[in-house]
């Protein structure tokens, strides 16, 4: 308020100053006249009227070299007087001191004019400090309420006496040096201020007086006349380089202070003075919105038409230093020859405090100003792009998101690409060439993205391979800005300096540009600094021919004016696409919501991330009911599980080759040594072995079987996977084998039977196996002899030649079996013998195998037959086993032989149910927790699991909406800064 104010006290002291010195009927001397004054009163007077010529130079919009400083003007002094006589000779002299008077006072006039204009244009570039009025104490703005500007202004000398103040020359020169130094932005005020410069040396040369009388001209044209013009065109063109380089550097030094200053209030602001919050920045917020475009649409259809800076170009071309000395730091990996850049790498460019980096899916700051956190920086890129490239592949079109804050960083958004190749070397895939094609036409072909083709200035133009690319993808150049890199090299290489000019205007290439760049990237060490360069740079074209031959224009030269055009023209295309692509996914969004409300009515829209959190918490319940099931049920599959598993060993390999022997002390001693060696080697894994085995079962029971009406069957997958998932990860804790062992062997070393009761259930459990067996083997001799009688007449079915034999063969054998009741195991030699020729006389021709075969089955018949009617007699022995049957005939040591074995399980069940509730349910749980964590984080394993027109659907609804909102965010904020 008080610069307001005390704007209005100056305004009005202006207003007030011409209002009484600018007309001509006022009674005042023409000496006591206002310097301002003086110059309207004698501004129709036609001794003013001046030829000049005009200056050549052109000025662009994005030169840093263009705003130029004047030479300071070597004016002799001269004193004035009044005359009040008439007198013909003096007043002439004085009439034509005063018209040269009038012409340095109109010129500075029109000067100060020029450079407030200037100013005005110059203040309103700097950004726009309003948000930050809470650094300045708060009685500032109130300083109006203490001190009166009113008197001051009233305090203030009249126009009177402020015109009766007539400065000498030697104030005029200091006048216009100090408006040189402080108004040094702007192109229009260097051309006004040279233009009268130029004047005034026509009017003389250096070493006269700028004010010699009227009557001396012709001398003065006959001295300019001697100079030929090519010596005025050199010497005007060095004197406006001089002038160029000079305003660069002041240039420089008020950017510089302006760049500390801004860092200053970026820091201060940081720590939350007065717990301020600082609004997302409007670069940040783009970059959100094509980080989630890039998740949506990662192939870059016709729906993503949001400005991007893509750069492209050859292999070694200078793309990646381009970008950093954008960046003003060494963030990419470099190699000598060696493809760096593999995959495209998203870089956002924006203001900041500090110089530091960040990627999008990380909270790690990498602080540019420290060269171990740039080496951090480049490694962690290189081992991102080698895990985005998949194998077999060279390149990959997976993109690397990378945040770059600065000071003085201009804000956009760059994609470095792959560089483009011509040959495919040793090493590299086979449709490498074609990959990055494919992979820079894709981002080439937005009609938005601004395409910055970078082109080496030190080869041959006709080795390039990326123009002709670009050529294709905007062949008009309306969004093509090109970059020419090494001038520094091309300069000392090339033979024809014009044929850079030719490179710079396009002229040697098929493609056209909305701009021309040429730039100098470093003198090819890779420890060189971003300062080190810029000063070589600078220095490089202060020095070139190529600058002061006019080849280049001031304004196509050094990437810090490359960096402004750039982001100039990004903004540019931003504000005229974005609203337009805000409204293309507003009616996306409406399809999308109108396909779901008619085939999904009554189902929430979840995304796959959540869909994969509702399936975790369904898996992880089931996992604790898991943990619920009771100990009965445990031990009864554990049980049944295990005497499925070993019931064939007990039949076949202990309790038939022991009830073949001829007394119970043999049966023992053979049963002993067969349930030691077998508890010694397979027992105890075997019963691991139906431990794991039954938890598996269990857990795929709970986390395969329906749930009813609340069962969803696109979790089935992703249940299916976990579940293999888990189970793989799972090892049995090794120590339970041996703690397994040496309870089994004390199990079955037990042969005290208690009760009746026990009794009872061994026999049952005896008889149900040896029925078992019965079966199995009824089974595998109808198998082999074919259908009965009954069959073959109900059924019309025959037996087949094979079936025929086995059959003879079975009831001679039978017949054998009748005759010899105990007859043990194996036939003799002379047995087969006897069954085959009794088979041949009747016109069977057998072979002996074929006999055994079948005897193993008949006999293994019959005796299980008969171990059945001992089990029924065995039903009334408990009385002499409790006497160990003595007086008795009676012999129920298989009956025994199976309690132990009943026994040994139920122990064996209960160890293992103990084991599994207490340690295994547990471990596999934390397995699946892992499992679902680990899936969690990999994307494409959800993809691939969670799939489906819903899934999808849902997917790309949520994204949309995502995208509409940023979208909707930005363009307020983008608003809200105009």
């Amino acid at each position: 308020m008080w610069r307001a104010g005390r704007a209005a006290v100056a305004c009005e002291v202006c207003q007030s100053l011409v209002k009484h010195s600018s007309g001509i009927q006022r009674n005042v001397p023409l000496q006591k006249l206002h310097l301002v004054s003086r110059s309207i009163y004698r501004s129709h007077h036609p001794a003013l009227k001046l030829q000049r010529p005009q200056l050549r130079t052109p000025f662009q919009q994005f030169s840093s070299l263009t705003h130029l400083s004047f030479h300071k003007l070597k004016l002799s002094p001269i004193k004035y007087g009044y005359q009040p006589r008439r007198n013909f000779w003096p007043a002439r002299l004085a009439a034509r001191l005063l018209k040269l008077r009038y012409i340095i006072l109109g010129s500075a006039v029109g000067g100060g004019y020029t450079a407030k204009k200037t100013f005005d244009e110059w203040k309103d570039m700097i950004p726009d400090l309003s948000d930050y009025k809470w650094i300045v104490p708060d009685f500032i703005w109130e300083i109006d309420e203490y001190i009166d500007l009113e008197k001051i202004r009233k305090a203030l000398p009249s126009s009177e006496d402020l015109a009766s103040l007539a400065p000498d020359l030697d104030k005029i020169t200091e006048s216009l040096s100090l408006l040189k130094d402080f108004f040094t932005a702007g192109p229009k005020l260097v051309s006004e201020v040279l233009e009268a410069s130029e004047a005034l040396l026509l009017l003389g040369s250096p070493g006269e007086t700028a004010f010699r009388a009227t009557d001396h001209g012709s001398e003065s044209d006959k001295h300019y006349r001697k100079v030929s013009d090519k010596e005025k065109i050199d010497q005007l063109q060095e004197e406006l380089l001089h002038t160029q380089l000079k305003y660069q550097r002041i240039l420089e030094r008020l950017e510089k202070e302006n760049k500390e200053l801004r860092k200053l209030v970026l820091q201060k602001d940081d720590k939350g003075i007065h717990h301020r919050k600082l609004k997302k920045s409007l670069i940040d917020m783009y970059s959100e919105v094509l980080d989630v475009l890039s998740d949506y649409d990662a192939s870059y259809n016709t729906q993503d038409h949001l400005p991007r800076v893509v750069v492209v170009g050859d292999q070694s071309a200078g793309k990646t230093s381009v970008l950093e000395m954008i960046a003003q730091a060494r963030i990419f990996p470099r190699g000598s020859g060696e493809m760096m850049t593999r995959s495209p790498v998203k870089v956002t460019l924006s203001e900041g405090p500090h110089h530091v980096a960040l990627f999008k899916d990380s909270s790690r700051e990498f602080d540019l100003t420290k060269e171990e956190d740039l080496a951090a920086l480049r490694h962690e890129i290189e081992l991102r792009m080698r895990k985005n490239v998949k194998e077999g592949c060279t390149v990959s079109p997976e993109t690397i998101s990378l945040n770059v804050k600065g000071p003085g960083l201009q804000r956009m958004v760059l994609v470095d690409l792959p560089g483009v190749i011509n040959t495919v070397t040793s090493g590299m895939a086979p449709d490498t060439k074609e990959t990055i094609f494919s992979i820079s036409k894709a981002y080439m072909q937005n009609p938005n993205a601004i395409i910055l083709c970078i082109q080496d200035g030190s080869v041959d133009a006709e080795r390039s391979i990326v123009t002709d690319l670009v050529s294709q993808m905007d062949p008009h150049g309306r969004r093509t800005i090109f970059v020419l890199t090494k001038v520094d090299l091309a300069e000392k290489n090339v033979a024809s300096p014009s044929r850079i000019q030719q490179i710079i205007e396009g002229k040697l290439f098929p493609m056209k540009a909305l701009g021309y760049f040429a730039v100098v990237t470093g003198k090819g060490n890779s420890s060189e600094s971003i300062e080190a360069i810029r000063e070589y740079e600078e220095e490089f074209f202060q020095n070139s021919k190529l600058l002061k031959t006019s080849m280049l224009k001031a304004h196509q030269v050094t990437t810090r004016n490359l960096s402004l055009a750039v982001s100039d023209c990004f903004w540019k295309m931003v504000r005229e696409s974005v609203e337009q692509q805000a409204d293309s996914f507003k009616a996306t969004r409406f399809n999308l919501e109108t396909e779901w409300k008619n085939n999904y009515p009554r189902l929430r829209e979840l995304d796959r991330n959540e869909l994969f959190e509702k399936a975790k918490n369904e898996i992880l319940d089931e996992v604790i009911s898991l943990s619920q099931v009771t100990p009965k049920h445990w031990e009864e599959i554990l049980q049944q599980s295990l005497w499925e598993r070993v019931s064939t060993h007990v039949i076949e390999n202990i309790y038939l080759p022991a009830a073949q022997t001829m007394n119970s002390g043999t049966f023992n001693t053979t049963v002993d040594i067969k349930l030691k060696q077998w508890t010694d080697k397979q027992l105890p894994n075997k019963a691991v072995e139906v431990a794991w085995e039954t938890l598996q079962e269990e857990f795929s029971r709970f986390m395969t079987e329906p749930k009813g009406k609340e069962h969803d069957d696109i979790f089935d997958k992703l249940k299916e996977a976990v579940k293999e998932e888990s189970i793989k990860r799972h090892k049995w804790n090794d120590f339970a084998e041996d703690s397994l062992r040496v309870i089994q062997h004390n199990a079955l070393e037990d042969r005290s039977i208690s009760d009746k009761q026990q009794w009872d259930a061994a026999i049952y459990f005896m008889e149900e196996a040896l029925q078992g067996r019965l079966k199995d083997t009824e089974n595998a001799i109808e198998n082999m002899i074919g259908p009965d009688w009954k069959k073959r007449w109900m059924y019309w079915k025959n037996r087949t030649q094979e079936q025929c034999v086995h059959n003879e063969t079975k009831n001679e054998l039978e017949k054998m079996l009748k005759v010899n009741d105990e007859h043990p195991a194996y036939l003799a030699s002379d047995e087969i013998t006897t069954v085959r020729k009794n088979l041949e006389s009747r016109g069977v021709e057998v072979d002996p195998s074929l006999i055994k075969d079948t005897w193993h089955q008949v006999y293994r018949r019959h005796f299980l037959k008969t171990a059945l009617n001992h089990c029924n007699l065995c039903r009334r022995g408990f009385y002499y086993y409790q006497r160990h049957f003595i007086d008795s005939e009676l012999e129920c040591n298989d009956v025994v032989l199976f309690w132990r074995i009943q026994r040994m399980l139920a122990i064996t069940a209960n160890t293992l149910r103990q084991q599994l509730t207490n340690t295994e349910v547990r471990r596999l749980e934390k397995n699946v927790k892992e499992v679902l964590e680990d899936f969690a984080e990999d994307g494409e394993k959800k993809v691939k699991l969670l799939t489906g027109k819903r899934v999808q659907l849902a997917e790309d609804l949520k994204k949309v909406r995502e995208i509409q909102e940023k979208l909707d965010a930005f363009i307020e904020a983008l608003h809200q800064e105009k």
